[in-house]
């Protein structure tokens, strides 16, 4: 039985955090969150420990490692973007090891001062790619994998989920922390498409406002048209009317790849991983979080071919 400490426990993500702990049949030691709705816990883990301050978090782990000789053996950080590095060194100054949700940090310097930190550690990084596990994407790769007549392939990304005012006023409207759009809605997606196409070649920004954001990837073996948004008046006209906020579609050269189902297990499904030292590493996030960050700091061009819903 592994022992865990889950920072941002009242957050969006956590409940699937929360699942895999304890469908992994570890413990969750204690949890972190300034705000205090955590009624989850009661599902999963009544009997554990929780704190609104880290300072006491810190004092209760230090007791009970040394009165109790309880050691921690994973952070799971569910906090927002900007703080992801701040707490993986949390965690590794522990001697524990970190289960970061990505992105894993918003800027590639940030992987540089978590390698050299995980060196001079008892602990190592592992980041949630859980896309990298869904069997329709494991089955894309080994097609594009095994093909005999290397090509480039036209593919079209579009990614829609429709968010209210509060989206704004949170820390995922604050482009310093969230990292934007592209960063916050479209990681787990740039990282997919890096692992299943190679690597990138050329990168364009067509289209940028608050809400909306689209442009162009050069892979190895794939032309990228994406597009991303949480602007409901975005969402196509069938999806209207079937009362749905979110629109996900992914083409190959006119043909859709469905992944809509089997997404229910691969946060615990990554756990089991990780806990057999299986997880994805630093290493595995670096070319995706150099792409969010040049997209970040792009300026918008109109050179090559857009996504057709500009």
């Amino acid at each position: 039985m592994k022992n865990f400490v889950l920072l941002g426990v009242a957050g969006y993500i956590a409940p699937k955090h929360l699942k895999a702990i304890k469908e992994t049949r570890s413990n969750l030691v204690a949890s972190l969150d300034k705000n205090d709705s955590v009624g989850i816990l009661d599902s999963y883990f009544p009997e554990s420990n929780f704190f609104t301050e880290y300072e006491r978090l810190d004092r209760f782990l230090e007791k009970i490692k040394r009165r109790n000789q309880i050691k921690i053996d994973y952070f799971s950080i569910c906090t927002p973007n900007y703080l992801h590095d701040s707490h993986i060194r949390m965690a590794l100054r522990t001697g524990a090891n970190a289960i970061c949700e990505k992105p894993l940090v918003l800027n590639p310097w940030n992987l540089d001062a978590l390698e050299a930190i995980e060196k001079e550690s008892e602990g190592d990084v592992n980041t949630i790619l859980q896309l990298r596990l869904h069997p329709s994407i494991v089955q894309l790769k080994k097609k594009i994998s095994s093909s005999v007549n290397k090509q480039k392939y036209d593919v079209d990304l579009t990614y829609i989920t429709s968010r209210g005012n509060w989206y704004d006023v949170s820390w995922k409207g604050d482009e310093s922390k969230s990292g934007g759009i592209a960063t916050n809605i479209g990681v787990h997606f740039f990282d997919m498409l890096i692992w299943v196409f190679g690597d990138v070649q050329e990168c364009e920004v067509h289209h940028r406002k608050k809400d909306t954001i689209a442009g162009f990837l050069e892979l190895k073996e794939a032309r990228v048209r994406w597009f991303l948004s949480i602007d409901k008046e975005s969402l196509p006209n069938e999806t209207k009317l079937r009362n749905q906020k979110t629109h996900r579609s992914i083409t190959i050269n006119g043909e859709e790849i469905e992944f809509s189902d089997g997404f229910e297990e691969l946060h615990t499904q990554s756990y089991f991983e990780i806990i057999e030292n299986r997880g994805f590493k630093l290493k595995d996030s670096r070319k995706t979080i150099e792409l969010i960050h040049d997209i970040r700091n792009k300026e918008t061009v109109n050179k090559n071919e857009k996504h057709f819903l500009l």
